[in-house]
């Protein structure tokens, strides 16, 4: 028995040792430490336990053997064809080799011939760019030369405003624009030099142009004083009418010659007639273009003022030398001449600055000579016509600053964090609004920052309007009906068109166009306080009568009504991104169980976008959502209608009615709050209607109701339910191929048939009926 327990452990140690566990110390501890002679017995299970396995391994190498054999064998074979291979392979090796450095030859002759190619391509745009510019400086060379200066002068402002900025990267672009100023100053230094040349010549030969007069006098009124005669007096003829300069400066420009006395009576010329004034009128075109030409009309009020000073004072300290009407024809004679000069040139003005300066010397020149006694009603009624002018230059001016505003607007709510920053935005703007003052710190203003920005803009907007009636002897109702009509004309025209094309702009997007809505909403409710504004500054109250009111609330109704349009539109172009997405796989046999995934991507989208339609008037918001909806709707069913679709399984129509219902279910949600009941489920009424009798296949009921009012399947059309009855018609006998073996496909197949006939029935009829 001891025997046999003993037999027994030495195979749990032999079974411990095979098993490869780690450590064994203890297990062959316990060999040795049981009895006498133990170590011997444990040598000879050790030793039968060796010839077993070295027998088993024995016969599973005879049985492996002849297979081993085999493959020996066969690699031995392979190895010939093996080497031969190895050859093969080498020398195909060395032919592509050999063959391939042909091709990367010509491959880098390739690659630098395109680089060359490249460059040249390069070269022709960037010279195409370089030739007009350096063509119109080459121009610009030759009117200097001919001394066609106004040109030249033009010429320099189309190159600085659409030459320059295209190739303003280059070095000889940066020595062209240096030496413009230059070329501008040499001009202005020829054009006054003309202008001095020509008064010195007339100041020279006055007498003899006085002597002319008073001839042309004595024939008038038939005078029998003699005048001495000037001999070999002689008046050169020059008639240059465009802006060359006179060869001759020190001559006196004149445009007769009077050779003798009998001569001058066969033609009769007055000395206006006489003197060429186109120094003049070149000298000041030419400081319009440069802008300088108050300084010029400066100069030319005072010598005129002085002339009519020095007439004045003639006409009261002397008897008979000149009269009233004759300082009157000549006062008015100037005059008229004067409102035609500063009439045209002031419409050439484009700096209110300048206009608003120009005004001011037509001022003190009216006053002045107001003040010796001459009518100046006619210079005030120009003014008012300049002042017309002048609005139009600052609507203008206020267009790009209004741009500007928008452009540096990020549309955002103003952000503030203490009471600091809050206070200098309601310093800006006109806000109230007690729950966001008791909200506490960080707080947002509903509207961004372009909205104090345009509100400042339009006070100095008034300001500057206001600038142009001062001294023009108004009544303040006068000045106040100017300051509301210029108003009333930057918000109906400047800023309601600036807004409009913001908002067209294809980078404006859906929260952009929200915030744009809510920006207008304060701006409009802000125009109250501009009233105020205008009435604190002329003291006209807004009770009066006559007092135009500013159409704010039309600017900003146009600007918001123009908004909702593109948020619908835009809207509808992202529910088309996501529907574009869709990928049905129209013939599956089984639906995936769930909604596709594009249109839980859609609905993830619209979720967000209606959270942000929450700051605008409910109306908009709601008709937004059923808008989205409804668009969505539609394009589903157009996907089920599509006519380049011609099979749907059963499966499809399963898999398209739980994204359906997904649609139906982000309807129930009230998306966007105030809709009443199941209005918003509504949208997708046709769609349910159609699917539930695919899914039902109620044909009998939908035939038996057909046209009631209260039919199940009311919004079913029947041209509709044909179409899609066709499309899985044809699907059925493509998966169906033995389905006439089978009774219940056949009877299937019969029933479709039958209702695709009696729908057909129906769409005629409602074809003879049209």
């Amino acid at each position: 028995m001891l025997e046999e327990d003993s037999d027994q452990a030495y195979e749990n140690v032999l079974a411990e040792i095979q098993s490869f566990e780690l450590p064994i110390e203890a297990t062959l501890r316990s060999v040795y430490d049981d009895q006498p002679n133990a170590h011997r017995k444990f040598m000879e299970k050790l030793d039968a336990c060796i010839r077993n396995h070295d027998k088993e391994i024995e016969k599973m190498c005879n049985f492996h053997h002849q297979g081993f054999v085999d493959a020996i064998t066969e690699l031995l074979k392979v190895r010939t064809d093996a080497e031969k291979l190895k050859v093969q392979v080498i020398d195909t090796n060395r032919r592509f080799q050999d063959a391939g450095k042909e091709v990367i030859v010509q491959t880098e002759d390739i690659i630098r011939c395109r680089i060359q190619q490249r460059n040249i391509t390069t070269v022709v745009e960037k010279l195409q760019l370089c030739l007009p510019v350096l063509e119109m400086y080459s121009k610009l060379k030759e009117q200097m030369n001919a001394k066609r200066y106004y040109s030249a002068l033009k010429t320099m402002e189309q190159l600085e405003n659409v030459y320059f900025p295209r190739v303003s990267q280059y070095r000889f672009c940066q020595l062209m624009i240096e030496n413009l100023p230059k070329l501008r100053e040499d001009i202005k230094e020829i054009s006054m030099s003309d202008l001095k040349d020509f008064l010195e010549s007339i100041r020279k030969h006055s007498d003899k142009i006085g002597e002319t007069a008073m001839k042309q006098a004595q024939q008038q009124k038939t005078f029998s004083v003699s005048l001495p005669k000037q001999s070999n007096v002689k008046f050169g003829k020059n008639l240059y009418i465009n802006d060359r300069i006179p060869e001759e400066r020190n001559e006196i420009i004149l445009k007769h010659t009077f050779e003798e006395e009998d001569e001058n009576e066969e033609e009769v010329l007055t000395v206006q007639d006489l003197v060429d004034f186109s120094p003049v009128y070149r000298c000041l075109h030419i400081y319009s273009v440069l802008h300088e030409t108050v300084d010029g009309y400066r100069r030319y009020f005072t010598q005129i003022v002085g002339f009519f000073v020095v007439e004045d004072h003639i006409l009261h300290v002397t008897q008979g030398l000149v009269t009233r009407a004759y300082t009157d024809e000549l006062w008015n004679m100037a005059l008229s001449k004067i409102i035609a000069v500063l009439r045209a040139h002031s419409s050439y003005c484009t700096d209110p600055d300048l206009v608003l300066e120009l005004k001011n010397l037509i001022v003190i020149f009216a006053d002045t000579l107001q003040g010796y006694g001459f009518p100046v009603n006619r210079l005030f009624d120009l003014l008012f016509e300049i002042r017309d002018q002048y609005n139009e230059t600052l609507l203008k001016k206020w267009a790009a600053v209004f741009r500007d505003i928008f452009e540096e607007d990020n549309y955002s709510p103003i952000p503030v964090i203490n009471e600091e920053e809050y206070k200098t935005v309601i310093s800006k703007f006109p806000f109230q609004d007690p729950d966001l003052e008791k909200q506490s710190f960080p707080k947002k203003f509903p509207m961004s920052q372009s909205v104090p920005h345009i509100y400042i803009q339009v006070k100095e907007f008034i300001y500057a309007s206001l600038k142009f009636s001062e001294s023009l002897h108004r009544s303040s109702t006068e000045i106040d009906d100017m300051l509301r009509k210029s108003t009333n004309l930057l918000l109906t025209r400047t800023l309601n068109s600036c807004l409009l094309n913001l908002i067209r702009k294809p980078h404006i997007g859906l929260t952009e166009l929200v915030q744009i809505i809510i920006n207008t909403t304060h701006l409009e409710q802000a125009c109250k306080y501009l009233e105020d504004f205008i009435t604190n500054i002329t003291n006209i109250s807004q009770e009066t009568v006559h007092t135009t009111r500013l159409y704010g609330l039309s600017t900003f109704k146009d600007a918001r009504h123009a908004a909702e349009g593109e948020i619908y539109t835009k809207l509808n172009q992202k529910i088309d991104e996501f529907v574009q997405l869709a990928d049905y796989d129209w013939t599956m046999s089984e639906p995936d169980g769930r909604a596709s995934g594009y249109l839980m991507d859609l609905i993830n989208f619209l979720r967000s976008i209606f959270q942000v339609f929450t700051h605008l008037p409910g109306k908009v918001a709601q008709t937004a959502c059923m808008s989205a909806c409804q668009h969505l709707s539609t394009s589903l069913m157009q996907m089920l209608l599509d006519s380049e679709l011609k099979q749907i399984s059963m499966g499809a129509i399963q898999q398209f009615n739980l994204d359906v219902i997904q649609c139906e279910l982000f309807a129930s949600s009230e998306p966007v709050p105030g809709f009443q009941g199941e209005t918003l489920q509504l949208a997708f009424i046709d769609l349910r209607q159609l699917l539930d009798l695919f899914m039902v296949w109620d044909w009998s009921t939908y035939l038996a109701d057909y046209g009631q009012p209260a039919s199940k399947y009311l919004r079913v059309n029947p041209n509709t339910a044909l179409t899609l009855l066709e499309k899985m018609k044809d699907t059925s006998k493509k998966n169906n191929i033995f389905a006439q073996f089978r009774k219940n496909d056949r009877d299937k197949q019969k029933l479709m048939e039958t209702v695709m006939k009696q729908l057909r029935s129906l769409v005629n009829g409602m074809s003879q009926h049209t």
